[in-house]
C-alpha cells in the first residue's frame, strides 16, 4: 500500500506552483511618475491657486514670476504675473507647465513647479512582425494627444520560464498618434513558444497597465503589402488582363515564401472579384469587362497560412485590349459596341437602316454614352415584329368579323320560312342495278327543290 506524501513533497509541490505562476505573470506595478515635494499637479482645462505662503505677510507686496520653458539654460527669462499672496490661473493648458515662484521686494520667499498632465489611456496592445527574421513591433492607438510628461515601456518573456523579460521604452508617432514599440528577437527564439508581451504607460497624473497579451512569433507574422503592381492588356484577348507584383522588400524569398490573393473589379462597380491561394506573382484574369478599366489589388499571407494577411497594395488600373477596327468604328459615324445593363456589349445598328438620317447629311446613327442603360437592336427588331404581327393579326379580325356581320343582314332578309327542312317529294322506287343506266339524261329540277350542287344559292342572298 503506498504511503500518502509527506508534509515537506507538498511543500515542494507548492513551491513549484508558485514559481511557475510568478513567471506566468511578469507584470511589473505601473504607478505615477514620482513626484517631488514642491510640485503642484494641475488638470488640463481645470483652476487652480497656488499659495505663496500659509500666513500672508502684513503690509508688503508679494509678486509672482513664471520662468518659461527652457529659461534656465537660456538666461533666465521669466514672465511678471499678477500681485497677491495667492495666484489664480483659470483654464490650465500644457503651456502653463513650469516653476513659479514668489516675491517679497525682490527676495524669493516660495518656488513651485506646476504640472499640468491627464492621465494616460490604458494601452491596448497589439504585436505584428514582417517576416520572420524582422523585429517584433507593437504598437496601440489614443484617442487623444498625450501629456508631454508620458512614457510608455514594453516588457517581454517567455512564458513559464524564469529568466528577466526584455524592456523597451515606446515612441509616440503624433501623425499616426499612437506608440509604438521595437522588440529584438533571439535568432535561436523558437516560433512556435508563447511569449509574455506587458505594457505600462505612466505620468505624474497617474499611471495605467494594459492587460498581458500571450502570442507566438509565427502567429503574429504580418508581411508588407506587394510591390510593383501592374496590370496589362494582352493582345487578342479582348476578356483578358495579366496582373503582376513582386514580393515585399522586406521579405526575403530565398527562405520563405508568401501565397497571395488578388481582388478587382470593373470602375463602373465597387463589388470586387477575388482570387485565392496565388502562389505565383502574376495572374491572369479572363473574365474581365470589354473595353472597361479595371481596379486591381494584392495582398500576401505566410506560405502556410501563418500570421495575418498583410495590408492591401496600392490600386492599380488596366483596360482589356480592343480590336483597331472597333476603335475606327467608334471614331466613324457610329459606335460598333456599347455596354448592356448585364456588362456585356451589343452591336449597333448599321447607318444603311437609317436612311432619313443619312439623307439630312447625318452620316448614320451616333450613340453617345451616358448613364441611362442601351437596350440591343434585337430588342427593337423583335419588338417590331412582334407588333406588325399583331396589327395584322387585328385587322384579319376585324375584316372577318364585317363579312360575317354583312352575310348575317343578307340572310335575314330571306322570305319566312326560310331555315326550316322543305319537304321533298319521294319519287318512285328506283329500278335495280341492271336496269339503271350508267349515264342517266339530264332532267329540269322539280320546282322547290333545293339542289346541294347549287352553290350559288348559298351566296345570292336571295
Amino acid at each position: 500500500m503506498a504511503r500518502p506524501p509527506g508534509p515537506l513533497l507538498l511543500l515542494l509541490l507548492l513551491l513549484l506552483l508558485l514559481a511557475a505562476a510568478a513567471a506566468a505573470a511578469p507584470g511589473r506595478p505601473c504607478g505615477p511618475a514620482g513626484l517631488s515635494r514642491d510640485t503642484v499637479l494641475g488638470r488640463l482645462g481645470a483652476n487652480i491657486t497656488l499659495t505663496c505662503q500659509d500666513e500672508g505677510p502684513v503690509n508688503v507686496t508679494v509678486s509672482w514670476q513664471m520662468e518659461e520653458r527652457g529659461a534656465a539654460a537660456v538666461g533666465g527669462r521669466s514672465r511678471r504675473l499678477a500681485e497677491g499672496n495667492t495666484l489664480l490661473l483659470r483654464r490650465l493648458r500644457y503651456e502653463d507647465s513650469g516653476r513659479y515662484s514668489c516675491y517679497v521686494g525682490g527676495h524669493p520667499l516660495r518656488s513651485l513647479r506646476l504640472l499640468v498632465e491627464e492621465p494616460p489611456e490604458t494601452p491596448r496592445v497589439s504585436c505584428y512582425r514582417r517576416s520572420h527574421d524582422k523585429d517584433v513591433l507593437c504598437e496601440w492607438p489614443l484617442r487623444a494627444k498625450p501629456s508631454p510628461g508620458t512614457r510608455a515601456m514594453l516588457w517581454l518573456k517567455r512564458r513559464f520560464a524564469a529568466e528577466n523579460a526584455t524592456e523597451q521604452r515606446c515612441r509616440y508617432f503624433s501623425k499616426a498618434r499612437k506608440f509604438v514599440c521595437r522588440v529584438k528577437v533571439p535568432p535561436s527564439t523558437d516560433d512556435t513558444k508563447p511569449l509574455v508581451v506587458s505594457t505600462c504607460v505612466n505620468n505624474g497624473a497617474g499611471g495605467s497597465a494594459g492587460e498581458d497579451r500571450i502570442i507566438t512569433l509565427s502567429s503574429i507574422l504580418k508581411p508588407d503589402p506587394p510591390l510593383n503592381v501592374t496590370v496589362e492588356a494582352l493582345e487578342k484577348a479582348p476578356q483578358w488582363l495579366r496582373v503582376n507584383w513582386s514580393y515585399p522588400s522586406s521579405w526575403d524569398p530565398r527562405f520563405y515564401w508568401l501565397h497571395f490573393q488578388v481582388r478587382y473589379r470593373p470602375e463602373p462597380t465597387q463589388t470586387f472579384t477575388e482570387v485565392d491561394q496565388v502562389t505565383t506573382t502574376w495572374l491572369d484574369i479572363r473574365d474581365a469587362w470589354r473595353g472597361t478599366r479595371h481596379v486591381v489589388q494584392v495582398r500576401a499571407q505566410e506560405e502556410f497560412g501563418h500570421g495575418a494577411w498583410s495590408e492591401w497594395s496600392r490600386e492599380a488600373v488596366g483596360t482589356p485590349w480592343t480590336d483597331p477596327r472597333d476603335l475606327t468604328s467608334e471614331m466613324g459615324p457610329f459606335s460598333s459596341q456599347f455596354p448592356m445593363e448585364d456588362g456585356t456589349y451589343g452591336i449597333t445598328l448599321p447607318p444603311e437602316l437609317f436612311g432619313e438620317d443619312a439623307a439630312d447629311g447625318a452620316g448614320g446613327a451616333v450613340l453617345e454614352a451616358s448613364a441611362r442603360s442601351v437596350a440591343s437592336p434585337y430588342t427593337f427588331l423583335v419588338a417590331g415584329g412582334s407588333l406588325l404581327l399583331g396589327i395584322a393579326l387585328f385587322v384579319g379580325i376585324v375584316v372577318r368579323y364585317r363579312q360575317t356581320r354583312r352575310t348575317g343582314r343578307r340572310r335575314g332578309a330571306k322570305p319566312e320560312g326560310e331555315g326550316q327542312h322543305v319537304l321533298v317529294p319521294l319519287g318512285p322506287p328506283s329500278p335495280p342495278l341492271s336496269e339503271t343506266p350508267l349515264l342517266s339524261p339530264p332532267s329540269p329540277p322539280a320546282p322547290g327543290a333545293l339542289h346541294v350542287t347549287n352553290l350559288d344559292y348559298f351566296f345570292s342572298g336571295q
